[in-house]
């Protein structure tokens, strides 16, 4: 057997919430490279245009559905447009998220239940319709973070309590459809990558974050992406119920 032919996905069709921008495009862009036909989901529908044009550079075929995860009902048609296209899912990546940064003694209810309806919530509705029509040897990728797994100075209840809930989501969710359907679920634990939410960081807190990198730099999304793929391909096809850290050594520090 060729090792680099296990990490393929000819064939394979892949859905990828929040595809509208950040780690999303990368992880859209990444999976078609690998052979995927890729479902794009978010609520922003207009952006999703261009990441569909990313994936038709390839050579892949691309399906845009305008879908807001918080929504059990969205999820669901989510998943049926997307068999109903292409016949089959056999990847789920769980990258739709909102974060916020804000004092817990100050934090509203809707607030704190915003960021817990789509980052949590959400990645449930969308697994569980996925995991009515996976067929064995499919993928569903949680992509967490390592504010799940550790704290970072910024009040962030809601986030990371979404994040770490996903750690607990991906481990019965592997538990429970692993033997009985073979569906492996595994989760990502990113740590800080350029995109739209550094983007937001105020002045000088990265900087502040440096000594905590242990590879003194921020992440490029195309090496989270490449770890995406592995979890998401044959490669592998023996790991199942895992969050694997992707942070250049912040949680080590």
């Amino acid at each position: 057997m060729n090792i680099l032919n296990m990490f393929r996905l000819d064939g394979h069709v892949a859905i990828v919430t929040g595809a509208s921008s950040g780690l999303g495009v990368a992880f859209a862009a990444a999976l078609a490279e690998a052979g995927a036909d890729v479902v794009l989901a978010a609520r922003r529908a207009h952006k999703l245009e261009d990441t569909a044009e990313l994936v038709r550079s390839t050579g892949r075929r691309a399906l845009v559905v305008a879908t807001d995860i918080a929504d059990p009902d969205q999820c669901q048609e989510l998943i049926s447009v997307a068999i109903a296209e292409f016949g089959r899912i056999d990847v789920l990546v769980n990258n739709a998220g909102v974060g916020t940064a804000v004092p817990a003694t100050r934090e509203a209810p809707d607030e704190f239940r915003s960021v817990i309806d789509i980052n949590l919530n959400g990645s449930y509705w969308t697994a569980q319709a996925c995991g009515k029509v996976m067929k064995p040897g499919s993928s569903i990728i949680n992509i967490s973070s390592v504010l799940g797994l550790t704290t970072a100075g910024l009040p962030q209840a809601a986030y990371s309590a979404s994040k770490a809930g996903l750690v607990g989501l991906t481990r019965d969710l592997a538990q429970q459809w692993g033997g009985r359907k073979g569906i492996r679920v595994n989760a990502i634990a990113p740590g800080f990558f350029a995109s739209e939410m550094t983007d937001q960081y105020a002045d000088g807190y990265l900087d502040a974050l440096a000594p905590r990198m242990t590879l003194g730099r921020l992440g490029d999304p195309v090496e989270l992406a490449a770890a995406l793929v592995w979890l998401a391909s044959d490669a592998a096809g023996y790991v199942t119920g895992q969050t694997i850290v992707v942070d250049g050594g912040v949680t080590i520090s």
